[in-house]
């Protein structure tokens, strides 16, 4: 059992930087698959990107290509997103959700953290 938590999201002006954390506990953290999602209200949740257990590999969707990079830190227990050149529409809560294989659906990963609300003003 993997207990997650997110860390680091706030208010920033259009253009700006943020670094999300997640932050897990209770299992072996490097033999999981991570990814972040993201939710507004009233629409289903986003993926916005995945990495690998090894850290290795990684895959973004594409309104947050070349914008967002995430990495992890399995000495740390943490994996990290970091969104650069922020925009309007990337305004949600973001999600970390672990698994033992990467997975594109929000349903298919059982371990999830409670969310950190990003906030992108114009």
């Amino acid at each position: 059992q993997v207990q997650l938590v997110e860390s680091g999201g706030g208010l920033v002006q259009t253009g700006g930087s943020l670094r999300l954390s997640c932050a897990a506990s209770g299992g072996t953290f490097s033999t999981y698959a991570v990814a972040w999602f993201r939710q507004v209200p009233g629409k289903e949740r986003e993926l916005v990107g995945t990495i690998s257990w090894t850290g290795t590999s990684t895959d973004y969707t594409d309104s947050v290509k070349g914008r967002f990079t995430i990495s992890r830190d399995n000495a740390k227990n943490t994996v990290y997103l970091q969104m650069n050149s922020l925009k309007p529409d990337d305004t949600a809560v973001y999600y970390c959700a672990a698994a033992h294989n990467r997975y594109y659906r929000a349903n298919a990963y059982p371990f999830w953290g409670q969310g950190t609300q990003v906030t992108v003003s114009s």
